[in-house]
């Protein structure tokens, strides 16, 4: 009888939403923070690219998926449906044709409100009516509504250090200094539609960087410009992009940029990397990108095919060497990606390696969609070899001029579980492998499984699987996820992760081992507010202070142990508060516990239909940089704010959006920083004198 009672209600939801063929579902606006807050267990780093994260869930915004044309790849890339909504939207296409409305989500087996209302941002419904009935290409650009300019600035108000008069040291030489000004400049232009076009042009100057004309050290104005034009869906041609553009293929091992979260508060979607390919990059971080050609073809309908160039100079340190015997001459010790060229140093590091990378990837998608099987290629070669400083976790590290990676992975969806993985090889003859399973144990309950193998020689530069470190070398691991939601409106989301590094790295001069765990309960009391509590803790094992009389270093645990309580309501259709509580317990070995915690509460009122106004005050209390807080920020549109909040005081800030006209919209930031006890803070060229740390933004949109 329930079963009857179900079908027949899903037939009504059917009917009513094709009855409303003539209305058409608004779009709400993209809570983006909120988002953010619900993919993140916590931001503990400043070394992640979350503006590259937070622009790619923008562009979803910007240009939403329609779920009409959607493939079962690109609707796991947005992170937020399970396996079995994914395949219950596709069977109900399958069977019922074409969604009119995103109403008719109501009717689709296991979407319940909460899916729908994270999802419907991202997503559209549209005809399948082919891009060339819209006319010719130059003609669907100049009419295309999601065609903008963006033009920002922002500075720090106070004097720092790196701005001061010329100066010398106790030695007599110059004291270094920043050679522009201490204003950061932004010019972006991007029109776009999905599944048919993209064109960008970026242009980016930091604070401290000189504008300067010097085609001879290659400088152009601007310290960093980015463009892209990209073609979609023409014929057999899938992509074609020139200029700057983005790959993910597999599980990200050899490849991977974008939309990455890894470890955090969702543990089942997230582990899974999705294999989307090529696409355009319009991002102003300066080291995550491919510059060049790419194209992807249509074999069959089964059988897809890539290749890509790339070739582009990256910021390096490169030296002489000083011994007649060395095996290199000239070669560089690392790359550089802070992306900041502000001293004579660091412009002597600009560009100073050139990078040519080239390859493809093969992929069969069985008609079913079902099961993908792919081979990924990945050739890199530096004008100059690359040789790490001579230390001892540093004795498997890449080695010379050329890199060749070849890797390969699969997909199979059975049921309700999905199986994948990828196993590459780079030329040093290191294996690196990752793979995984998401299942659906029940309508309520999903778990998920990773292992994963990174060989102390496995080297890549691209690569992004999930990983403890940084990059995917020298670790071994083993992920457990859980999400179950016990009765309505509850989740209690969790996993478990054993990694080891079997060899030696920095700070740590013997293989150690760690774990990591967290567990989140949440609440949605209704589908504007949300209530959750959650704990991580995290081991890993580091260096200590050498004992008396023992030659090598000794290991011991650090332990970081994290809570988390966060509250977003909206008691009204113009308020929205947000409250946030964020503790951290540090201990090293058997040494003190030391601690740090943040209170933040966030607030957003709308004025009519011109004004919204957003802001937060919080109080910070750390007992060292050790326990530091991270805690993310409201920003202009576009940016990206993740302060590291380290001593006593208080941070606030407050945001204006203005909606001037139909075409322009202006967004003004202020941001304040006070520290209690200080008569100075930060250190080095950033230094500045008083317990205050001021900071404006202005940015402007317009619309064409």
């Amino acid at each position: 009888m329930k079963r009857v009672f179900l079908s027949v209600a899903a037939l009504a939801l059917l009917l009513a939403a094709r009855s409303v063929r003539g209305q058409e579902y608004v779009r709400p606006p993209a809570d983006l923070d909120r988002l953010v807050q619900e993919l993140f267990a916590e931001i503990q780093s400043d070394q992640v690219p979350y503006e590259d994260l937070y622009e790619t869930l923008l562009l979803y915004y910007q240009t939403p998926l329609n779920l009409n044309t959607a493939t079962r790849e690109e609707l796991r890339a947005l992170l937020l449906l399970s396996e079995t909504q994914i395949t219950a939207l596709l069977d109900h296409r399958a069977a019922q044709g074409n969604l009119i409305s995103l109403y008719e989500l109501q009717s689709v087996e296991g979407f319940d409100l909460r899916t729908i209302y994270r999802v419907s941002p991202f997503v559209a419904v549209q005809s399948n009516a082919g891009n060339a009935a819209r006319g010719p290409l130059w003609k669907r650009i100049a009419q295309e509504e999601n065609n903008a300019l963006f033009v920002r600035y922002e500075r720090v108000l106070q004097d720092r250090q790196g701005y001061a008069a010329p100066d010398t040291t106790s030695t007599g030489r110059p004291a270094s200094r920043y050679l522009g000004s201490p204003d950061k400049l932004l010019v972006r232009y991007r029109v776009s539609h999905q599944r048919d076009f993209s064109l960008g042009i970026t242009a980016e100057k930091d604070a401290g960087e000189p504008l300067v004309w010097s085609p001879g050290t290659r400088r152009y104005g601007a310290d960093f410009y980015s463009g892209h034009f990209v073609l979609q869906e023409r014929g057999k041609l899938k992509t074609l992009a020139l200029g700057d553009y983005q790959l993910q293929f597999g599980q990200g091992l050899l490849v991977s940029s974008g939309l990455q979260v890894g470890k955090g508060a969702e543990t089942i979607t997230t582990i899974r990397r999705s294999s989307l390919g090529v696409r355009p990059y319009s991002s102003v971080l300066e080291s995550t990108f491919f510059r060049g050609a790419a194209a992807t073809f249509n074999l069959t309908s089964t059988l897809r095919a890539s290749a890509f160039v790339s070739r582009k100079r990256v910021d390096a340190n490169v030296q002489t060497a000083t011994d007649s015997l060395a095996e290199f001459d000239e070669f560089s010790s690392g790359f550089l990606i802070t992306g900041f060229h502000r001293t004579a140093n660091e412009l002597a590091n600009r560009q100073a390696l050139r990078e040519t990378i080239g390859g493809g990837n093969l992929t069969y998608t069985s008609r079913s969609s079902n099961f993908s099987a792919g081979l990924t290629a990945v050739d890199t070669h530096f004008d100059k070899p690359l040789q790490r400083q001579p230390e001892v976790y540093n004795a498997f590290e890449f080695r010379g001029k050329h890199n060749l990676a070849i890797g390969v992975n699969y997909s199979y969806v059975i049921r309700n579980i999905i199986l994948f993985g990828e196993t590459a090889r780079s030329s040093s003859g290191g294996i690196g492998t990752v793979n995984g399973l998401l299942a659906s144990l029940a309508t309520n309950v999903d778990v998920s499984m990773l292992y994963r193998n990174y060989a102390r020689d496995f080297h890549t530069f691209y690569g992004n699987a999930l990983s403890e470190n940084t990059r995917n070398i020298n670790e071994k691991g083993l992920y457990v996820g859980l999400k179950v939601r016990p009765v309505s409106r509850w989740e209690v989301s969790a996993y478990y992760d054993q990694f080891s590094f079997p060899w030696l790295k920095f700070q740590a001069g013997t293989p150690t081992e760690g774990h990591d765990w967290l567990v989140r309960v949440t609440f949605s009391p209704s589908k504007t507010s949300l209530l959750y509590a959650q704990i991580r803790n995290r081991v890993k094992e580091y260096d200590v202070a050498t004992a008396p009389g023992r030659n090598l270093p000794l290991t011991a645990p650090t332990q970081r142990r994290s809570l988390l309580l966060f509250y977003d309501t909206s008691p009204t259709l113009i308020l929205s508060l947000r409250t946030r509580l964020q503790g951290t317990h540090y201990r090293e070995d058997d040494g003190p516990q030391r601690t740090g915690y943040v209170l933040a509460q966030d607030a957003s009122v709308k004025i009519g239909r011109v004004l919204q106004l957003s802001g937060r005050y919080a109080l910070f209390d750390t007992d060292d940089f050790d326990t530091r807080q991270y805690v993310f920020e409201q920003d202009v549109l576009y940016a990206f704010s993740v302060p590291a909040l380290s001593g006593q005081g208080t941070r606030a800030y407050v945001i204006a959006e203005v909606k001037c006209s139909k075409h322009l919209t202006l967004w003004l930031r202020y941001a304040e920083t006070h520290y209690r006890h200080q008569t100075t803070v930060g250190s080095g060229l950033e230094e500045l004198q008083g317990p205050r740390r001021s900071e404006v933004k202005v940015q402007a949109r317009y619309r064409f």
